[in-house]
């Protein structure tokens, strides 16, 4: 995202296989929200920050072959993974660039709408992703902006283990300037932005057994291990006993699995 790329969950082989999955399970809650914006075929739409799929696929279905849809990503890794994922979907009205969220390059006000999904949650000063967003968006377009709070996540009965790694892990994310509850003020960047017409509405998951995304809770710290380690937030050895904690705890089908909250904003911009 930005010089140093400061994406928080890094680009692993692990975060990758990760992000893939999450095409597919999150693909509902974003339906959802697409489906409220009243997207027209032939819209130009740009996403930042689109990560090796996200919703491409979901807006250009909506945008139809007569829209285009812009995906952007930093990480050059990411982008072949997009590129692939459009070329094997025949999506010729989808294209994906290597470019920065904070500073894309692109003429201000060319899109009819903007959109990001788990994007802020990730890097630090949101403020500016979303000033760059409201200004590539045309006049009367519209913004969509799906986000994470992560405070809710949690399991029942309770696992000391993971109040432990989750404290490591936020304490990571702050080191680097990152808001794991920025979902919760979304309304107020966006409004700050200029935008007018702000909807948001909020949901939560609890996750039986046998769901793929139980697992969430021990990839995000699993995916960060290295950098837990090597900056003091945990010590190996207690990360590798919270860990397979954890790994048992999840596997137990009496145990309920929360979700973190989902914030989902639309807005309009004044004409």
């Amino acid at each position: 995202m930005t010089d140093s790329d400061s994406y928080l969950l890094g680009r692993t082989e692990a975060e990758v296989e990760r992000l893939k999955r999450q095409i597919t399970t999150l693909a509902p809650d974003s339906q959802e929200q697409l489906d409220r914006l009243g997207i027209r075929p032939g819209e130009r739409v740009v996403d930042l920050g689109c990560g090796p799929g996200g919703v491409l696929h979901l807006l250009a279905e909506r945008v139809g072959p007569g829209g285009s849809v812009l995906g952007l990503d930093r990480g050059h890794e990411f982008v072949a993974l997009a590129r692939r994922f459009v070329a094997e979907r025949g999506l010729t009205q989808v294209e994906v660039r290597e470019g920065d969220a904070y500073d894309t390059g692109l003429p201000k006000r060319s899109f009819d709408g903007a959109h990001m999904r788990l994007l802020l949650v990730n890097v630090p000063e949101p403020e500016r992703v979303v000033r760059e967003a409201v200004s590539l968006v045309r006049p009367g377009g519209w913004v969509a902006s799906f986000e994470a709070d992560y405070v809710p996540h949690c399991f029942d009965p309770p696992l000391p283990a993971w109040s432990r790694l989750l404290e490591a892990y936020t304490a990571h994310a702050r080191a680097q300037g990152i808001d794991l509850s920025v979902g919760r003020r979304i309304h107020r960047l966006f409004r700050d932005a200029g935008v007018t017409d702000i909807r948001v509405d909020a949901i939560i998951h609890v996750f039986p057994a046998g769901h793929e995304r139980r697992g969430f809770p021990r990839s995000l710290i699993a995916n960060s291990r290295g950098k837990l380690v090597e900056g003091g937030f945990v010590a190996r050895d207690d990360l590798k006993r919270d860990l397979a904690a954890l790994e048992s705890h999840l596997s137990r089908p009496d145990v309920q699995v929360t979700s973190n909250l989902f914030f989902r904003l639309t807005g309009r911009l004044p004409d």
